[in-house]
């Protein structure tokens, strides 16, 4: 285990420390982290999402921003615009939320398509276009959007190609019975999340060290079976009776990242098919789409995934 590996499995114990009941969720989220893909957030309200994602910042000393996204909100509201000066009889530039390291964008099927749309370029190129010139974001430039999975009228759910450019999303559920229960303690305490003064709580990482376990988890190594394993995986989702769109290519290589970084973060430099397996629910479970008539038969998703998981052979 390198000094990088465990400085983010201390930031992965002060993390699950200060956001009670969310193991799991913890280190999906830093596997996404370390693979560099964005992520949604999907929960009933009050399970700690925007709790989790603003601790896990200060825990880096990344630049944060939060947009609390409205049907009212423009596109210019998160990339920013040219105003003209007076003073000056020049435009400048007023930069949007987007231009941080890391963007929570908070109920973002609350948003038009126009404005969700405005983070396309942003997450898939690392740059933003205003008035023809693009401009580059920060290299740790991750996005993380929150949706209520609940709550339908009046939102605008996300189209399938802008769903692809999210590498994770991630089930926020409800905290087991102790977990909720060392929740109520805290409070007893005295503990209060909303007034949870952020900047006393001690930085366990730094964004370069984030930038460097990147690098090491490009370095781990992938044997030729394993790939060969997660393209049978890929091909039989898309030949699914059930699904009317199965993996893209996309996510394929989404896929081959996200073991790498499992892998890093279990110590190892090599991936094994559990790394595979673990990651796909997350990776998986916003990209497939079931046909109407599954969909009438009560069929999830996650059961497909575990579908495929079961029914293509591990490599020996």
């Amino acid at each position: 285990m390198t000094e990088t590996n465990a400085v983010i499995n201390r930031l992965s114990q002060v993390l699950s420390k200060i956001v009670v009941g969310q193991p799991t969720i913890v280190e999906q989220l830093l596997v996404a982290l370390l693979a560099g893909g964005h992520v949604i957030l999907e929960g009933v309200p009050g399970t700690g999402k925007t709790l989790l994602v603003k601790v896990l910042a200060q825990l880096v000393q990344a630049d944060f921003r939060r947009v609390q996204l409205t049907p009212d909100i423009l596109p210019s509201d998160i990339i920013g615009t040219n105003i003209f000066d007076l003073n000056a009889r020049a435009f400048t530039l007023k930069k949007g939320p987007v231009f941080t390291q890391i963007l929570l964008a908070d109920e973002i099927n609350r948003t038009p398509p126009k404005t969700q749309s405005a983070l396309l370029e942003a997450m898939e190129e690392q740059q933003v276009t205003l008035d023809g010139e693009s401009l580059q974001l920060p290299e740790l430039f991750w996005v993380i959007a929150t949706q209520n999975p609940l709550e339908f009228e009046g939102t605008y759910p996300l189209p399938e190609a802008q769903l692809d450019r999210f590498l994770f999303k991630l089930a926020v559920g409800y905290p087991e019975t102790a977990a909720e229960k060392q929740m109520l303690l805290n409070r007893q305490t005295g503990f209060q999340s909303r007034r949870l003064d952020l900047a006393r709580l001690k930085p366990v990482a730094t964004v370069a060290q984030i930038i460097q376990a990147r690098q090491e988890v490009n370095n781990i190594q992938v044997d030729e079976k394993i790939i060969d394993y997660l393209l049978a995986l890929v091909q039989r989702s898309r030949q699914h009776s059930d699904l009317s769109l199965g993996a893209s290519p996309r996510s394929a290589v989404a896929w081959l990242q996200t073991s790498k970084a499992q892998a890093w973060l279990a110590g190892r430099d090599f991936v094994t098919p559990d790394d595979i397996k673990v990651v796909a629910p997350a990776l998986l479970r916003h990209r497939l789409i079931l046909k109407p008539e599954a969909q009438l038969d009560g069929l999830l998703v996650e059961a497909i995934v575990a579908g495929l998981l079961n029914q293509v052979p591990v490599p020996r």
